[in-house]
């Protein structure tokens, strides 16, 4: 086997484990499936898969590398990510069952995807431990002889995928119970579970 099938390969392996395990972007996806939808889950996906990509091309620009390097820089986005779950986590609580509703401008329930896709990518953007674990992480599975910047974006890339894959089973996972998860009741429950969440994600990420 090449070095470079050996380091994708191994790289595959420790992301899966990295990906189906729980963290605020699975919150934000089963979220939007369970209370809204499948395809409100798929667009909060790929908010979060979008995110990602965005935080592959820093690193392999070498930008991200500014968070690992720059307290104060890395402090900043940490904050602001905090303070953005906060914020979520208080509205689902506050407003149970309607908090995560997009509005159109005459102020009536848009249907739309649009809201979820922006969720999802703040939720990954506005965290700053993605961009760290990119530039602290993937360079592992750099091989020797080959452009670093692209091999570290292919990496984000194999993460993108396994993200989606597993955001698949779980949306999927979601819909034989979607008449249940839509209960007003069943709904508002759902809501302040997934708000006790954000805000428990927000207060590690402030720490």
């Amino acid at each position: 086997m090449s070095p470079i099938a050996s380091s994708l390969l191994a790289f595959s392996a420790a992301a899966l484990v990295l990906t189906i395990t729980p963290g605020v972007d699975t919150a934000v996806v089963l979220r939007s499936a369970a209370g809204a939808g499948r395809r409100r889950g798929v667009a909060a996906a790929l908010g979060v898969a979008m995110g990602c990509l965005a935080w592959g091309l820093l690193a392999a620009a070498g930008l991200a590398a500014l968070l690992a390097a720059s307290a104060r820089a890395y402090d900043a986005l940490r904050l602001l990510g905090a303070a953005y779950l906060a914020w979520l986590g208080l509205r689902l609580l506050l407003r149970p069952g309607r908090s995560f509703a997009p509005r159109a401008p005459g102020g009536a329930v848009s249907p739309g995807p649009a809201g979820d896709w922006l969720r999802g990518l703040l939720t990954n953007l506005l965290n700053p431990k993605v961009g760290v674990f990119y530039v602290s992480f993937l360079p592992q599975f750099v091989p020797h002889g080959v452009w670093v910047g692209g091999f570290l974006f292919l990496l984000a890339c194999v993460h993108v995928a396994l993200s989606l894959a597993w955001f698949a089973v779980l949306i999927a996972a979601t819909a034989p119970i979607g008449r249940w998860l839509s209960r007003p009741r069943v709904a508002r429950a759902l809501d302040r579970c997934t708000g006790l969440v954000f805000l428990a994600f927000g207060a590690r990420l402030a720490s």
